[in-house]
């Protein structure tokens, strides 16, 4: 594609005042695309067009620092949009750089032209950062065709004399007309012809809100008419029509003002917090934020937030996480830019204002872009370290960020391999070390807590605190005085299947596999004696514990004395690597489809009911004691009866049998 529009792609032309000049066949299919497919969103066009003002606004500012006569007599540059009603028009107009005609043809007349992209690649230096150009706007002009029939450019650029002005006109059919126009004061006009299904555009108070959601933090004035006042009732003796209202006179409609831009040194916490509130639509304060400048390779600034609430949906798999807004050169480009942070971080609030992406830039670009994986991957390691310094320094805010997005964070280990470690410093958890529910521990702190020998930090899953505090698997743990995390949250099982170790310690769930606690120091402290007894009972078992294993051969791996238990008659062992049983019953529930694992049952040789059935003569009887073992230790840790009638049928026939036994 060449840099000119021609009717002939081989010729060179000319344009005259008045012809129509006819857009390459690409050109015009480039046009067309942008107009029904590249914007989705109608209000987009207003956004283009102050971002193109603000731009010429920039260039001319700059511009100035050596040629301050192109300033004219308008030093306050701005920007201005009005509406006429009855024309069904929207002109959006800046006093800013300006164009000539060959400008007009280069920038406005060709699609993927950028005159800010040239004017960037011309600088050096210093020059690039102290200008701040927005740049790459080549194809935001033709967003007008989205709420436009027609489009009708007035310019005159700054320094020219006033009969040196160009209009430039087009329906978007396949080309635009040029014509020369006098013009007393620089800048560029864009009268917007609104289409018919486009009318909620010929409206001041609509216009005003996309300035406040799109532009509001551009750094120069976006002015528009405001609200006349009604007219004051005549006076005694004066007709109605005598009055006459006072004119409404141009107000402000945007901030103007970049916080995120300022020093953070020149900003009080009173403004953060205000313009959290503001951008993030929360009504308290944020627990902590983080606000930093990265220049170098990549040019961007990040100001993210930490809110002390979860929105009610957090946790719903529809959640969508819109809570990081981007924005280029201080323009709103879009909400909901998840590529900024993973999914475990959908808490974080705020926004990335980079310089080094396109303002035209869509969630297309934005996959795979080595821009914003740079950016994500800082963010990360920012919320991280605004985190471990909050739960340092500020424990009692950190509890409050725990309470309500713990859960979320606990969604890491499977998302984000490479910040596990520093991710699994921030967990908090329930354990049998605290003297009351609700004194969460750090991994750190258990670590420091460890007793001589321990190389494992013991945990257990369950559906809840008491569960998990009362769980049989407990009892061995409780008695030696060795501390055990207890965890209860949902995610919490999913967690463990992708948290191996922390800090070289391997975790270890005292709910599944062979339990070693033998190198841990003063566990296996007994006496000879004491030994001696549990190898005898282990012996005089044996026989009755075979007998249970063939009673429960289709339900149960194996059935084994336990070195777990010291009080509970049994308790249920799952694989090393298999799913607690709790979490395989929720997700049955959900509906999916689990492969069938089998338990080891585990008994304690030393209690009381392992002698009964060692006595018990009749196997049916027998089979009904093995039954009961089962679905007591499968309720015990959380799993359902698939039998459930059957197991209160048994339960009761043995009440009645050891109560006939008892009467006599």
């Amino acid at each position: 594609m060449s840099d000119n529009p021609q009717t002939d792609e081989n010729a060179t032309q000319t344009p005259v005042d008045g012809e129509k000049m006819v857009f390459q066949a690409e050109v015009n299919q480039l046009l067309q695309l942008m107009i029904h497919s590249l914007y989705s969103n109608q209000e987009i066009f207003l956004r283009e067009l102050i971002s193109n003002g603000s731009d010429a606004c920039d260039k001319l500012r700059f511009e100035a620092i050596e040629d301050s006569s192109l300033l004219e007599a308008d030093t306050e540059l701005r920007m201005t949009i009005s509406v006429d009603e009855d024309a069904k028009t929207v002109t959006i107009s800046d006093n800013g750089i300006g164009m000539n005609r060959d400008e007009v043809i280069a920038n406005i007349g060709t699609i993927a032209k950028s005159g800010t992209k040239q004017f960037l690649e011309s600088l050096t230096g210093d020059q690039k950062t102290d200008a701040k150009l927005i740049g790459q706007f080549g194809v935001g002009f033709y967003s007008a065709f989205v709420v436009a029939d027609s489009v009708v450019l007035k310019t005159r650029k700054a320094g020219e004399a006033a009969d040196q002005g160009v209009q430039w006109t087009s329906d978007a059919s396949g080309g635009y007309t040029l014509a020369a126009v006098d013009m007393a004061e620089r800048g560029t006009q864009i009268t917007l012809s609104i289409k018919e299904d486009a009318s909620e555009f010929i409206n001041a108070h609509r216009l005003r809100g996309i300035v406040k959601k799109y532009s509001d933090h551009i750094t120069f004035p976006i002015m528009m008419m405001g609200e006349a006042p009604p007219p004051p009732p005549p006076a005694e003796g004066e007709e109605e029509a005598d009055v006459v209202a006072e004119q409404a006179k141009l107000e402000q409609v945007n901030a103007a003002s970049a916080l995120w831009t300022r020093p953070k040194s020149s900003i009080k916490d009173e403004e953060y917090q205000d313009f959290y509130k503001q951008v993030c639509n929360d009504y308290e304060d944020a627990l902590t934020w983080s606000h930093n400048k990265v220049e170098g390779n990549q040019e961007y600034t990040s100001l993210l937030y930490i809110p002390k609430k979860a929105p009610f949906d957090l946790y719903d798999g529809n959640f969508r996480n819109n809570g990081i807004k981007l924005f280029v050169q201080r323009v709103f480009i879009m909400d909901e830019a998840e590529k900024l942070m993973p999914r475990y971080m959908r808490f974080v609030r705020g926004l990335v204002d980079s310089n080094d992406l396109p303002l035209n830039v869509s969630r297309e670009i934005l996959q795979g872009n080595k821009i914003i994986d740079a950016i994500r991957g800082a963010s990360v390691k920012r919320v991280l370290g605004m985190l471990e310094k909050l739960a340092e320094k500020q424990p009692e805010d950190y509890d409050v960020f725990w309470k309500e997005f713990g859960a979320c964070l606990k969604e890491a280990p499977g998302e984000d391999f490479g910040n596990k470690e520093q991710v699994a410093k921030l967990y908090r958890f329930d354990t049998t070390n605290a003297e009351k529910a609700g004194e969460l521990t750090g991994l750190d702190d258990y670590i420091a807590r460890m007793k001589v020998g321990q190389d494992k930090i013991f945990y257990i899953t369950a559906d809840g605190y008491q569960a998990a505090k009362n769980s049989p698997h407990m009892e061995i743990f409780r008695d030696k005085g060795i501390e055990v995390l207890l965890m209860h949250d949902r995610v919490d099982e999913w967690m463990m299947s992708y948290l191996h170790e922390y800090s070289e310690k391997s975790f270890v769930s005292i709910a599944k596999g062979d339990l070693d606690l033998t190198a841990i120091e003063g566990v296996d402290a007994e006496s000879e004696e004491d030994k001696a007894e549990k190898e005898k009972k282990a012996a005089d078992v044996a026989p009755t514990i075979e007998r249970i294993k063939t009673v429960l051969a289709e339900t149960t791996s194996d059935v084994r004395v336990s070195t777990r238990l010291t009080s509970s008659p049994a308790c249920v062992v799952m694989g090393e690597h298999d799913m607690a049983l709790h979490m395989q019953q929720l997700l049955k529930q959900a509906g999916h489809e689990l492969p069938s694992t089998k338990p080891v049952l585990e008994v304690n040789p030393t209690h009381p009911i392992l002698d009964l059935m060692d006595k018990e003569q009749d196997d049916d009887r027998f089979g009904d004691w093995a039954h009961l073992l089962l679905d007591q230790a499968l309720l015990a840790d959380g799993g359902q009866l698939e039998d459930s009638a059957g197991f209160v049928k048994r339960m009761n026939e043995m009440f009645l049998a050891l109560t006939s036994t008892s009467d006599k």
